[in-house]
């Protein structure tokens, strides 16, 4: 279901834009259907208020909690939930109440250090879809403050549905804007449709790597754009919508982790307005890579910093339960035929 079928739904029942946006805020924010100091009832067209709860029973339908793994920090969880169509998603419950969201099943890009792409792309998540993910979020934690659209997929290859989705959750979903992080490896058309969204999130750019053959190698399906082009065109983006960029780097022993990745970080990212997230690998079976030590990975994130690039080192919530974006999903679906659909940019 796209958000926009549900909007089409309600005005065929005499729903009004005002109605349109009371139904869809009780939705996201879990709100009950009657009660509170505006009751519904009454106040929306008759056909609207009889169909509620068949249309909410409708939303609730979307996903299924296929299972749940708590991590060890007593905060973060990550859980594989179930679509309509038999294929699976994860989302992940964050500490400091966020929660990060997937925005496609499989992902096209193939970075070789993502267990995601390993089938190529499935099929896209449709934005009633997505924003289901934070619904659910919610009773986990009604607390919840932050959206990441940093879990399965890549964004800016399910833009409208993903834009959707942040427009819809910073409307009606009592989120603010900054606080709703879109992450892309970088897309030109993502920068052009961010800058003329209505509702502007966060951007975190996926970078990994400062030298333009080894992000080829990578991230092989990443658009070719180079990282002095990504960073500059994040950094206009940072500096329009007054957020700064999150640029995210996953952090692989031997391989973007040497002198020369240093001086390149410092040569790019010193002075922008944004801050680096550095990730160590998320051990996947499979994978050629390996996590660098954590000793190894502070004394990095320390000596960025000191050299003028504000560096956040950050551990990906899962792994100890081997729940690394993608690996749930590729457990239970191991021996499960996918098929793939190719993005033709």
């Amino acid at each position: 279901m796209l958000i926009a079928d549900l909007r089409q739904r309600l005005r065929a029942l005499g729903a009004n834009p005002d109605h349109e946006s009371r139904v869809l805020r009780h939705w996201v924010r879990r709100l009950p259907l009657e009660g509170g100091k505006r009751p519904l009832q009454g106040w929306l067209p008759k056909a609207v208020w009889e169909a509620l709860p068949g249309l909410m029973a409708e939303l609730e339908g979307l996903l299924s909690l296929r299972s749940e793994h708590a991590g060890g920090d007593g905060q973060s969880a990550r859980l594989l939930l179930g679509l309509n169509d038999g294929q699976t998603v994860e989302t992940v419950l964050l500490p400091r109440d966020g929660v990060c969201v997937s925005s496609q099943v499989g992902c096209a890009v193939g970075c070789r250090f993502c267990m995601t792409g390993v089938d190529g792309l499935i099929r896209q998540v449709g934005s009633a879809e997505i924003v289901a993910q934070v619904v659910l979020a919610r009773c986990k934690n009604a607390q919840l403050k932050k959206v990441v659209f940093m879990g399965m997929g890549e964004p800016s290859h399910n833009l409208a549905n993903v834009l959707d989705a942040i427009t819809l959750l910073g409307r009606e979903g009592g989120f603010a804007h900054k606080q709703l992080v879109f992450s892309t490896v970088g897309d030109e058309r993502a920068f052009e449709a961010l800058n003329e969204s209505e509702v502007k999130p966060a951007l975190a750019l996926s970078l990994h790597t400062t030298d333009a053959a080894k992000r080829a190698d990578l991230l092989p399906r990443a658009p070719r754009l180079s990282p002095e082009e990504l960073v500059e065109a994040a950094d206009a983006y940072a500096r329009a919508s007054g957020y700064p960029i999150q640029y995210q780097w996953t952090l692989l022993d031997g391989v973007n982790d040497g002198p020369e990745e240093l001086d390149g970080i410092v040569r790019l990212l010193k002075g922008r307005y944004g801050l680096l997230n550095m990730i160590p690998f998320n051990t996947a079976e499979g994978l050629p890579f390996q996590r660098p030590s954590w000793e190894r990975a502070r004394a990095i994130a320390a000596e960025l910093s000191a050299r003028g690039v504000l560096t956040k080192l950050r551990d990906s919530a899962g792994q100890d339960v081997e729940g690394g974006c993608g690996q749930l999903r590729a457990r239970e679906a191991k021996g499960r035929p996918a098929r793939v659909v190719r993005i033709h940019a």
